[in-house]
């Protein structure tokens, strides 16, 4: 705990890092053909007219133009093809609009976390406060890299050789999740609907077969193919720009220290935790790690569930 709170955000920036920043007027279009071109998840935005940031572009709202104005394959999505990203700032946050959250270099790590669970945010823009510049977008995997780096070094604490299941660490009830004959549209639904970050694809037997992230939406922008969300996720899945691997997967009575090292090497932002016939009984996600291994242990709670760690309600 010690090490979090002594530790700035500036010790996780890497000395050599992409940042891409969007201007408000340009196209939402462009934006995320460049979200993809540059190979970047989210943008920090910047207003010309305010001189500063005042938002952050991600995989979320593309989404959120998708389930919003899609109508079916023989309808042009015209407020995707047209809007700036302030029109549509304009039009989407009218009711749900918060101000960016934003941390300083010289923030403890510590801070950082906090900041990410309690706002249910992935993605966490490190602010320079006396030149205004964005320097780095913190997200939950690079701290958790960093944490993994360090804590090598040091006495580990009991509660890593205790289970899932003990700690109760993860999300057991109601869990969402899609089937492979799904539409994409209705998939897209889901993750508005209920804030979450990936979706298993359970088959009718109850076994998980696949995982449908939001990240792998971004493949509709590279491949133009937003136009017809009436396919099947099985039939989206096909477009995988990246290699895949398989689902990764757990099950409750592994350790914390296993899970830490598991998704840690894998690269992902959660774990399907399943039984001995591989039906899914849960999730397990970056931020209710974090959770277990910062804020629990501080006696701080945020009183929030995580963002994945809400993944409720079948499909």
């Amino acid at each position: 705990m010690r090490f979090m709170k002594s530790h700035k955000c500036y010790d996780i920036i890497p000395t050599s890092s992409k940042l891409v920043v969007f201007d408000t007027t340009l196209q939402v279009k462009k934006a995320f053909f460049a979200l993809v071109a540059n190979g970047v998840r989210a943008a920090p935005l910047w207003e010309s007219k305010k001189q500063s940031f005042v938002g952050m572009l991600t995989i979320t709202d593309f989404i959120n133009i998708l389930t919003r104005y899609y109508k079916s394959p023989m309808v042009q999505i015209y407020e995707l093809e047209e809007h700036k990203i302030e029109t549509w700032r304009e039009l989407y946050l009218q009711e749900t609009f918060k101000p960016l959250v934003h941390i300083s270099p010289d923030a403890s790590i510590f801070e950082a976390v906090y900041s990410l669970i309690k706002n249910k945010i992935h993605r966490l823009p490190v602010i320079d406060p006396v030149s205004g510049n964005a320097l780095y977008i913190l997200t939950h995997k690079r701290i958790l890299k960093f944490l993994q780096l360090f804590v090598c070094e040091m006495p580990k604490p009991a509660f890593m050789k205790q289970t899932l299941e003990e700690l109760g660490v993860g999300t057991y009830s109601s869990i969402a999740y899609i089937h492979p004959d799904t539409p994409l549209i209705t998939a897209l639904s889901v993750f508005t609907h209920r804030r979450v970050s990936a979706l298993p694809v359970v088959h009718h037997n109850g076994k998980v077969v696949d995982i449908y992230s939001k990240f792998d939406v971004i493949n509709l922008a590279a491949e133009k193919t937003y136009n017809n969300l009436d396919v099947t996720v099985t039939q989206a899945l096909r477009h995988r720009s990246q290699y895949f691997e398989g689902v990764m997967k757990c099950n409750k009575l592994e350790t914390l220290e296993t899970i830490v090292d598991r998704i840690v090497k894998a690269e992902v932002h959660r774990l399907v935790v399943v039984d001995e016939e591989s039906r899914i009984v849960g999730i397990v996600s970056l931020s209710d790690i974090l959770q277990a291994l910062v804020l629990t242990p501080a006696g701080t709670h945020t009183h929030n569930q995580s963002i994945d760690s809400d993944m409720r309600e079948p499909r």
